[in-house]
């Protein structure tokens, strides 16, 4: 929590500050679990209203092990060119999903060696 606090005050990101609130909110209300569902939340009602990034988005619902919302959320990651992308392979967060079929035509189809 500490960290997500500290880089939302040193981005000064209204949108970075709401998803540590809600964040560490959520994790004291019910774990790490619920954080994430909170935190979610506030990253879903902002993309609403501006951007928000659909490949951070997917790694949320991943840790979730939710994993048709977090493939389509990086199809759409992929569709609006996402530059967190080029991190698909390499970005722990996304390690649910290796083992589906799906992660590995994506990588493909994103170009990924």
């Amino acid at each position: 929590m500490d960290e997500f606090n500290l880089y939302a005050q040193l981005s000064t990101s209204q949108n970075d500050l709401e998803f540590a609130s809600a964040l560490e909110r959520g994790f004291h209300a019910g774990g790490w679990q619920a954080g994430i569902r909170q935190a979610l939340e506030v990253r879903l009602a902002q993309r609403k209203r501006g951007y928000s990034s659909p490949f951070e988005i997917a790694t949320y619902y991943a840790d979730l092990g939710e994993k048709e919302q977090a493939f389509q959320w990086l199809d759409t990651a992929y569709h609006e060119h996402d530059y967190l992308m080029e991190t698909l392979k390499t970005d722990f967060k996304l390690d649910p999903l290796h083992s589906d079929p799906r992660f590995d035509e994506l990588v493909r189809k994103v170009g990924i060696p």
